[in-house]
């Protein structure tokens, strides 16, 4: 009776230690994640994905790779759903000072955070509310951002098509000149301009300084065209989109000025625009059109250490 007894006692305390160890574990577990919720984050295509950086003591340790399906959940790399959006981190977490979101390239397996540094936010009280202007990140909100564009098509040398090209420069004064009042971007980051046609959109070029032509001019004419960006939508060239026919008719087209990741996951727009207009239906060449700030709508991030 005795030793069932002392057998019961010893079974029990084992239990009890495993309970506690169990429940000890789980709450270490849970003092060591980092949760991410997000506001308007997009898919990344080819491969390419976002990743965590927590900066302790002015060095970046990685929270782990992830990337956004359709529906809008935060996925592996393989696409599974990670529930709540957790990550394990390390134990001296809580020394973070920022937490900064980046766009990796594909393969990426390095432990230095890419140049694209997109979103961004101080860590205080296990909480950091990510967003652009972050000084990690693209370091303004854009909300002063302003432009202009024309229609207009310099590239043919004559008066015909002018409703077929968009550069996005100033006539009000009498004379050309810059079009566009936006930040300068940092490292990794590049701005492009669109028109879009039947729900498609079509590239104007890439820049960075929008006192300067940019990188395309592939559905221009042979004649040079202006020093600010923009493009002639003139000729159906070998990078044309399916579908369209060239010279376009740009009247009541939307315009768009987007910021764009370097390297880029996709030929399509990145999910941040932060200037937007509407050609009007009956639209007049060489008149001095406005976009509107929509830079209220970047991406957000709530990142919370537990």
């Amino acid at each position: 009776m005795k030793n069932t007894i002392k057998r019961f006692a010893q079974v029990s305390l084992i239990a009890l230690s495993l309970s506690l160890s169990l429940s000890l574990g789980l709450n270490a577990i849970a003092q060591n994640t980092l949760s991410f919720e997000h506001n308007g984050l997009e898919p990344l295509a080819n491969g390419f994905h976002y990743e965590g950086w927590l900066i302790i003591d002015g060095t970046p340790v990685t929270t782990g790779k992830f990337n956004v399906n359709a529906d809008g959940e935060i996925v592996d790399l393989n696409d599974r759903v990670i529930k709540y959006g957790s990550f394990i981190v390390p134990d001296n977490s809580e020394d973070a000072s920022l937490v900064v979101l980046t766009i990796e390239p594909a393969g990426d397996v390095d432990t230095i955070p890419a140049a694209t540094k997109y979103l961004g936010g101080a860590l205080e009280n296990g909480v950091a509310n990510l967003n652009i202007a972050a000084a990690p990140a693209l370091g303004n909100d854009f909300s002063e951002a302003s432009g202009s564009y024309i229609l207009a098509t310099p590239t043919n040398g004559n008066d015909n098509d002018e409703n077929s090209g968009v550069w996005f420069l100033d006539l009000s004064s009498g004379s050309p000149s810059v079009g566009l009042d936006v930040p300068e971007l940092p490292a990794g980051w590049e701005y492009e301009g669109w028109v879009v046609i039947d729900g498609q959109p079509i590239s104007t070029g890439r820049f960075t300084d929008p006192a300067m032509a940019d990188d395309f001019s592939g559905f221009s004419g042979d004649q040079g065209g202006p020093p600010f960006p923009g493009e002639d939508f003139l000729v159906n060239a070998v990078n044309a989109p399916e579908g369209i026919n060239f010279p376009l008719d740009l009247s009541g087209a939307p315009v768009v000025l987007s910021v764009e990741p370097s390297p880029d996951d996709s030929p399509a727009p990145f999910a941040f625009k932060p200037l937007v207009g509407v050609t009007p239906e009956n639209a007049q060449d060489h008149f001095s059109y406005s976009l509107d700030n929509k830079a209220a709508g970047a991406a957000t991030v709530t990142a919370t250490l537990n």
